[in-house]
């Protein structure tokens, strides 16, 4: 990870200096309050930030801190009944935490990390998977069945596979 300091603010564009260890497209966290934003251009130790949050109040010499990761969203249970901003930010959420108005540098996960969902797997041990392979479904609506699928870079045996009522955290197969 990368830290750099904010030297120039244009609404939601920031410049910061010191992002020699960036990369393109990395998420970043700018100022104490971790506005979230995206490197959109890299110049030397020069990097080019789209923030996604009100940039008002920001001043020069802010720290930026990058994630090391590029801006990506959470696939999963709770996602087709969920209202999300343009991040990935459950607004029922945020509501719930800071009310009516969305808090600048507020983080909550993307899907609910408590709720339990009832998993059927379609496979079984001992069978071949690769990545993209779907392991089994989760009923998320009466309309919408979520496949779960192996994970990218992710091959070989099924060595343990459950079936019932789990969180998007606890594992449901082994490969």
């Amino acid at each position: 990870m990368s830290q750099g300091r904010v030297v120039k603010i244009s609404g939601p564009l920031v410049i910061a200096d010191g992002m020699k260890e960036a990369d393109m497209f990395d998420v970043v966290h700018v100022s104490e309050q971790g506005l979230i934003g995206e490197i959109i251009e890299m110049r030397g130790e020069m990097a080019s930030i789209q923030v996604y949050e009100e940039t008002a109040g920001l001043a020069p010499g802010a720290p930026v801190v990058t994630t090391g990761a590029q801006l990506s969203v959470e696939l999963g249970p709770g996602l087709i009944e969920t209202i999300y901003d343009g991040i990935q930010r459950p607004l029922e959420e945020i509501r719930k935490i800071a009310g009516p108005n969305i808090t600048r540098g507020i983080s909550v996960p993307s899907l609910n990390r408590e709720k339990k969902w009832g998993f059927v797997p379609v496979v079984n041990i001992g069978d071949k998977l690769q990545a993209g392979d779907i392991i089994g479904t989760v009923q998320e609506t009466i309309v919408v069945e979520q496949r779960i699928m192996v994970p990218y870079g992710i091959s070989g045996e099924v060595v343990e596979i459950k079936e019932g009522s789990f969180t998007v955290e606890e594992t449901v197969c082994v490969v």
